[in-house]
């Protein structure tokens, strides 16, 4: 259902004929006397679209504005290379401290910076969000001519021509529209005509028009408020906090990666250390038992377990040196350095120490939980869904309501051109007159506002039905339950994952506390077996192995730390203090 509402002003001066022949000289005259009272509306209108100029100045008209929008569109990608790495080149190897590492992964890690574009199309998409309130300007222009037969010979002016009828018509405009975020739409428009033909019983030949309007409509219900019309730029808003809070996730699990591999090195190191240390202890074992065989001291089926076990040991090492190598390319990998191949082979020497004080580090579970629900990102994320999803519900009600706009314009008119009074319309005959004129007459009458015409206008677009709005509310509605369903959900994960943390960390502080116990009666029990050796009441044997579970013991202490280590680095990585905790600030 429409109403419609119009109040007009027709042209206070029309146009007619000349009813008395006058002179151009006293058509001059007048004219020169309505430039005094033409000047002040023209330099209003003229002040009026430079002020409208002057607001575009930010995006139009720019120096390299066609450069830009008519240069052809470069595809080619450029990757930065790797950063940094040969600042970390001591003597030949790459000594890397953890918070070295970690800022080469920061730096050239290719996960990362496809992790940092995610934010882009967010971030576009704001700019996108304006895209409702930028200006537009349309010019436009046309020439036809058209030749045709004449349906009364006479219209022709030379009969000898033939009797055809010849016109030329050149129609131009020019308009610049912009809407606001106030739901208010605006339009300046200005036009003109120029029409000449063969036909003489035209007064104007040629004729020349030209116009002007301005009109203003104002959303009065829907689209009423700056607050509506700027929801899909909240909403693109509030989506870009979304993803900075998805970046944040992500990189939490992008450097928990990438440290756990950097203490994988640390533990691979240790366990070649240990089977290196092993193999030489059976190598010495089979020396040892070697030298008693040659001696006859021992049988010679006595071989066989010390070559078998030195057998073995080069079995383990080799293996332990395999996986040092694979954990080493992972390092390699996090840091890009395998894409400069004059780095990509250089020697690693991980030098962050292992051990680590776990003194005073009692865990409060329920702490641990509060401090993950107000940092963890993943759980700030899905909260901003609900946000979204607000604006979503005040945008689909927005849809349901009646539109009502009310419109005011004005539009000035000028006719202009040559003047043909024929003598027969005359009040005393005589021949016809010619009145020279022109564009600038046309102009001056317009300008001068002498041919106005207003209007306002109210228009109501009532819904009877309106399923597609309603069904659109009804959906964002479900979307938000759905989305809080979600958040409980996180919540929920966030706090199973923490105990879980938490319970790890106290598990891996108790495994480091028993390993150290171990290897300290290792330790005590290699000592003893040296010393029985030396009183000639134990074997040699026997301090090998001693020695072998001495060693053995060392190592599960390293991997205890390294246990730890990782264990507290997965309690930050669920509480969201990870970045924090290692100096990594994301800008």
């Amino acid at each position: 259902m429409k109403l419609f509402l119009s109040t007009r002003a027709l042209v206070t001066r029309p146009f007619s004929l000349v009813t008395r022949p006058f002179s151009l000289a006293t058509r001059r005259s007048k004219s020169r006397d309505r430039g005094g009272a033409v000047l002040f509306p023209i330099l209003c209108l003229a002040l009026v679209l430079a002020t409208t100029a002057v607001a575009q100045t930010t995006s139009f008209p720019k120096p390299n504005y066609f450069r830009q929008v008519f240069e052809q569109t470069r595809t080619q990608v450029d990757l930065r290379d790797p950063v940094k790495l040969k600042d970390f080149v001591v003597e030949g190897k790459l000594e890397l401290s953890l918070k070295n590492f970690l800022e080469l992964v920061m730096d050239n890690n290719t996960d990362i910076q496809v992790t940092f574009l995610s934010l882009e199309v967010p971030r576009n998409n704001i700019t996108s969000a304006y895209g409702v309130w930028d200006p537009n300007a349309t010019a436009s222009f046309s020439s036809t001519r058209t030749t045709s037969p004449a349906t009364n010979p006479s219209q022709s002016e030379n009969a000898s021509l033939g009797s055809t009828s010849k016109s030329l018509y050149q129609p131009f405009s020019l308009t610049y529209s912009q809407a606001l975020d106030t739901g208010t739409s605006y339009q300046v428009g200005f036009g003109g005509t120029k029409d000449s033909f063969n036909n003489s019983y035209s007064s104007y030949n040629p004729s020349i028009t030209s116009s002007m309007s301005f009109a203003v409509t104002q959303n009065l219900i829907r689209n009423r408020s700056r607050y509506v019309n700027r929801i899909p730029l909240m909403t693109a808003q509030s989506t870009y906090k979304r993803a900075e809070f998805s970046l944040r996730a992500t990189l939490l699990n992008w450097v928990n990666v990438a440290e756990s591999s950097y203490w994988r090195v640390v533990s691979a190191r240790e366990n070649v250390r240990v089977q290196q240390i092993a193999r030489d202890t059976s190598k010495s074992n089979l020396d040892f038992v070697q030298k008693q065989l040659d001696l006859g001291a021992v049988s010679p089926l006595d071989i066989y377990n010390p070559q078998g076990q030195l057998a073995a040991s080069d079995l383990a090492l080799s293996q332990a040196k395999f996986a040092l190598e694979q954990a080493e390319d992972a390092l390699r990998h996090q840091i890009g350095i395998d894409l400069d191949p004059d780095l990509r082979r250089i020697p690693i020497e991980v030098t962050e120490p292992v051990d680590i004080s776990t003194v005073g580090m009692d865990l409060d579970p329920e702490h641990e939980v509060q401090k993950a629900v107000a940092n963890n990102p993943s759980v700030k994320a899905a909260i901003q869904a609900l946000d979204i999803d607000d604006l979503g519900i005040q945008s689909a009600h927005n849809g349901l309501l009646p539109n009502l706009s009310f419109t005011a314009s004005y539009a000035g008119a000028g006719q202009g051109g040559i003047y043909t009074s024929s003598g027969a319309a005359l009040l005393g005959g005589g021949p016809a007159v010619v009145i020279p004129g022109g564009l600038s007459d046309a102009l001056s009458q317009m300008f001068g506002l002498n041919n106005p015409t207003y209007m306002g206008s109210l228009t109501l677009t009532l819904p009877i039905r309106s399923r597609t709005a309603s069904m659109n509310l009804a959906n964002a509605l479900v979307a938000k339950k759905t989305d809080a369903y979600n958040l409980r959900n996180q919540e929920q994960n966030t706090r199973l994952n923490v105990l879980t943390a938490v319970s790890n960390v106290n598990g891996a502080i108790d495994s480091l506390r028993l390993a150290k116990i171990q290897e300290d009666l290792q330790h005590k029990n290699y000592d003893a077996e040296v010393e029985k050796y030396t009183l000639g009441t134990d074997t040699n044997q026997n301090v090998v192995i001693a020695l072998q579970n001495w060693v053995v013991a060392q190592s599960a202490v390293v991997s205890a730390q390294v246990n730890v280590r990782t264990s507290i680095l997965n309690l930050y990585t669920q509480t969201g203090e990870l970045l924090e905790e290692r100096g990594i600030v994301v800008k």
